[in-house]
């Protein structure tokens, strides 16, 4: 268990990250002046539900966060800010575009990090819960990236917040069962796709608009680091997936007529709370962890929303700091989806670099999703 910062080498035939990269849509939202903007673009003049949103846009911490959403899609497509009517196929039209553009930016710009040609690129894991097609995102991001025809694509659609971690766990498979490979891993999500005016039928869609964001995040994976040449930042240990049995209600996303409407129901952080423990001690016990070394451990966890780090710090009793690059990332961008792991273990790189020691050696990463399906990594910190 060491923490001898010199030794932290990758283990032959384990998968590491060797680069992250992320991109977001030009539009940027500072949170105190959403609430205006929203009702003013959807013509809504309900007193009631304008202070509800305040009060939640106060209590999701997020400050700042990119969408797509504009005024000029707005002037293009005004029917996407009425209520009831059959829009499907116009947000179709603006998400698969964006969703890919995003992609291939954050594609680029990790395969720039990285330090070999996009034509070293082996696999392609591709994660969205905001487009619809056939062929899917991972052909036109393919295209994009001028990738090889050989390159072997694996999609996985409408996994929701848990995706990125979903992916990362398929690439290290992926990377670990082929040995010499390069697997991009790339993430895209735009909240267009259930964009919807404000409506009192509908209270809950107010805490999506309050905490939902738009970007795409990308990472290369591969085992077997070549030196000189590639620099790993995390070591992929030991991934698993759990899903808490009878919770299918609990985070509801359906496809209608109208894009895709999702209800989350308010008992979401309490279950988190109710199996988050066995799940990590589990993990952690890989790496001969037990529960009493929650604080010796890093937490690269997906920021769902306040309440459910809240309830995650109080629960396994972690130090305020633990949870910081998971805050940042909320505050910056909001809960992006899929995304947002990439950018809440930017940050961890970042405050390793800030702090004489580093941070631990040993951590998790962690995402909740659909299902309610809990996602995780136990990771070792290679970046010294």
């Amino acid at each position: 268990m060491g923490s001898d910062k010199t030794s932290r080498i990758a283990n032959p035939g384990k998968a590491t990250i060797l680069a992250l990269g992320k991109a977001f849509p030009h539009q940027l939202v500072m949170q105190e002046f959403l609430v205006d903007g929203y009702f003013k673009n959807t013509n809504c003049d309900d007193p009631e539900l304008k202070l509800k949103l305040t009060r939640l846009c106060k209590t999701t911490t997020v400050k700042t966060r990119y969408v797509v959403m504009s005024e000029e899609i707005l002037k293009k497509y005004p029917e996407l800010a009425a209520e009831g009517l059959p829009t499907v196929k116009q947000r179709l039209d603006i998400c698969n575009s964006a969703v890919t553009e995003m992609a291939i930016e954050a594609s680029q710009s990790c395969i720039k990090k990285w330090g070999r040609p996009a034509s070293d690129i082996t696999h392609l894991v591709y994660v969205s819960s905001s487009e619809v097609r056939l062929p899917g995102g991972d052909l036109y991001l393919a295209k994009g990236l001028g990738l090889r025809s050989e390159t072997n694509r694996t999609m996985i659609y409408f996994a929701g917040c848990s995706g990125g971690v979903a992916g990362l766990r398929v690439a290290k498979d992926i990377a670990e069962n082929n040995p010499g490979s390069r697997v991009l891993l790339a993430t895209s999500e735009t909240t267009i796709i259930g964009f919807k005016p404000p409506s009192t039928q509908r209270p809950y869609d107010l805490v999506g608009v309050a905490l939902f964001g738009d970007g795409a995040g990308a990472m290369i994976i591969g085992s077997t680091p070549i030196p000189n040449l590639e620099r790993p930042l995390f070591e992929l240990h030991t991934a698993i997936q759990h899903f808490v049995p009878n919770t299918e209600k609990i985070i509801d996303g359906r496809l209608t007529e109208e894009g895709i409407s999702f209800k989350l129901e308010r008992e979401l952080p309490q279950i988190i709370e109710d199996n988050i423990e066995g799940f990590c001690v589990k993990l952690m016990g890989f790496a001969n962890y037990t529960e009493k070394d929650y604080n010796k451990i890093f937490w690269a966890v997906h920021p769902g929303g306040p309440a459910i780090l809240n309830r995650l710090e109080k629960k396994l009793e972690l130090l305020p700091e633990k949870l910081n690059a998971s805050r940042r990332a909320l505050a910056d961008y909001g809960n992006a989806s899929s995304n947002t792991i990439v950018y809440v273990l930017e940050y961890m790189l970042e405050e390793a670099k800030r702090e004489e020691s580093g941070i631990n050696e040993w951590g998790l990463i962690l995402a909740f999703g659909p299902g309610i399906t809990l996602e995780g990594i136990l990771t070792r910190n290679l970046n010294v």
